[in-house]
C-alpha cells in the first residue's frame, strides 16, 4: 500500500467519498497535528504483557489506618504509547516512581486524564468492577478531547483485572471497604511545544480505601459560589481531565474558611446548578400536583457524565417503567435532566417542596446536602434521621447492593 502517495492526496481530497472510504476500509488514520494519512499502528495488546512480580512486597495496612488515596499496593501497570509504533509492551511491575524527562509534555500543559474505579470483593471472596465499560468509553473521550491516543477499552480492562487479580489480597475484608483503580493517560513527549505529543504513558495504580462514611451518612453543607467558574460551553468540564480539578482547590479553601464542605458551581446570570465539588448533582421538588420530580443538569458539556450519575437517572427509570422496582422508592416519580436554577431551588425550599438534594460520584456514592449557603443566606434542605431522603435513599441501598455483590446484577464484571 503507497501510503507516501496517499498522504500527498489527503488534505485536498480528504472530504470526498473516495478518501474517507479507504480511510474506513483500510483503518488509517489523520495525523491529528498534519491532517495526513498515517497507516495503523498497534493497538494495547493483553497477550505481550509482562510481569515483573515485587521482590519485597508489602503488607496491607489495618482498614481503620486507611487513608483515601495515601496507600498502594504492590504491583502497578504500564503501557507506553509513540507516534511511529503504537502501544507498546504492557508491563505490571513493582509500584515505583515513574521516569520522564522535565520537557515532558504533560508538566507543562496538564496533558493529563484520568479515571476513578472500585473493585469490591463479597463475602464468598469474587472480586468485580462496577460498570468499567462505561470508564473506558470515558476515558477514550476524554483522551480524543486533550488529542492523546485512544485505546481499544476491552483489551485495557483485560490488563487491569490481571493488575488487580495479582494485589485483590490488599482489598480489606470489612463491609463497606474496596480498592480504588486510578487508570491513568499522560503525555511524555521529550520536547516543549503545544500540540499532540508523540509519546504517551497509559497507567494504572490501585488504594485500598474504607467507606466515604465510615460512620453514618453526614450531610454535607454547600456555598453557591458565583466567584469561580468549574466549567464553561464548549470548555472541558464534560472530560475527566487533570486540569478540570487543580482550579477548584482554591475555591474550595474558600468555602471550607466559610464553615462549608464543598462549592456548589452556579453557572450564567441565572445561576444555573451545575456540579457539587466533584460529583454530579440531584434535586428532588414536589411538584404543584404531588408528584416527586428527580431533577440533574443535562449533559450539556459542561457536566461530567459520571458513572454513578447514568447508574441513578437509569435506576429510577427502570422503576418508573416498572422493569425493577426499588423498595420504598416513590411511586409517582418523575426523572428530568433540565436546567435548574437557584432561584427554583430558593422557591421550592419557601414553599416547603424542596425535598433532598445530594450528590453522586464513585468515592461517596451518594453524599446528602442539607444547607446551600447563597447571597448571605443559607437555603435549609431537609434530610431523614440517616441523613438522607425519600429518593436517595433506595437508590443509594440498590447501588450499594449491587456493587458489593449482594443484588445480582450485569453491572457487576467479575475479575477472573
Amino acid at each position: 500500500m503507497n501510503y507516501t502517495l496517499l498522504r500527498s492526496l489527503s488534505r485536498p481530497r480528504l472530504a470526498s467519498w473516495a478518501l474517507r472510504r479507504f480511510i474506513a476500509t483500510k483503518n488509517v488514520v489523520p495525523d491529528p497535528m498534519t491532517g495526513e494519512l498515517m497507516p495503523p499502528t498497534p493497538d494495547i495488546q493483553p497477550n505481550l504483557l509482562q510481569i515483573t512480580r515485587n521482590a519485597n512486597p508489602g503488607t496491607p495496612p489495618p482498614s481503620k489506618t486507611l487513608v483515601f488515596g495515601h496507600t498502594f499496593t504492590d504491583h502497578m501497570l504500564t503501557i507506553p504509547w509513540d507516534a511511529v509504533s503504537g502501544w507498546g509492551v504492557p508491563e505490571i511491575k513493582p509500584y515505583g516512581p515513574l521516569q520522564m524527562e522535565p520537557s515532558a509534555t504533560v508538566l507543562h500543559y496538564a496533558q493529563t486524564l484520568f479515571e476513578g474505579m472500585k473493585a469490591y470483593r463479597d463475602e464468598t471472596g469474587k472480586v468485580t468492577l462496577f460498570r468499567p465499560d462505561m470508564n473506558m468509553k470515558r476515558m477514550n473521550n476524554s483522551a480524543r478531547r486533550l488529542a492523546l491516543p485512544t485505546f481499544n477499552g476491552d483489551a485495557f480492562l483485560d490488563l487491569i483485572k490481571r493488575l488487580i487479580s495479582i494485589d485483590k489480597h490488599w482489598i480489606p475484608q470489612e463491609p463497606g471497604h474496596s480498592l480504588y483503580v486510578r487508570p491513568t493517560l499522560i503525555g511524555t513527549q521529550k520536547a516543549i511545544g503545544v500540540g499532540p505529543p508523540n509519546e504517551a504513558l497509559l497507567f494504572v495504580i490501585l488504594s485500598p480505601v474504607g467507606p466515604y462514611y465510615a460512620s453514618g451518612f453526614k450531610p454535607v453543607a454547600l456555598y453557591g459560589t458565583t466567584e469561580f467558574v468549574r466549567a464553561a460551553p464548549g470548555g472541558t468540564g464534560a472530560y475527566k481531565l487533570g486540569v478540570n480539578y487543580a482550579p477548584g482547590v482554591l475555591p474550595q479553601k474558600s468555602v471550607a474558611a466559610l464553615g462549608y464542605s464543598q462549592n456548589l458551581w452556579l453557572h450564567g446570570p441565572d445561576h444555573q446548578l451545575t456540579e457539587v465539588g466533584t460529583m454530579n448533582m440531584f434535586v428532588v421538588f414536589k411538584t404543584k400536583d404531588g408528584a416527586l420530580e428527580l431533577v440533574t443538569p443535562p449533559l450539556d458539556g459542561m457536566i461530567l457524565p459520571g458513572v454513578t450519575r447514568d447508574s441513578v437517572l437509569t435506576l429510577a427509570r427502570e422503576h418508573i417503567n416498572g422493569v425493577k422496582t426499588l423498595a420504598d422508592l416513590p411511586e409517582n416519580l418523575i426523572v428530568s435532566e433540565r436546567t435548574v436554577t437557584m432561584k427554583e431551588v430558593k422557591e421550592a425550599a419557601q414553599e416547603q417542596r424542596l425535598v433532598e438534594m445530594f450528590g453522586a460520584g464513585t468515592a461517596a456514592v451518594i453524599s446528602p446536602v442539607d444547607r446551600i449557603g447563597y447571597m448571605g443566606q443559607d437555603v435549609h434542605i431537609p434530610t431523614g434521621a440517616d441523613g438522607m431522603g425519600p429518593v436517595s435513599r433506595p437508590i443509594w441501598t440498590e447501588l450499594v447492593g449491587r456493587q458489593w455483590g449482594k443484588i445480582p446484577s450485569e453491572w457487576s464484571v467479575v475479575v477472573e
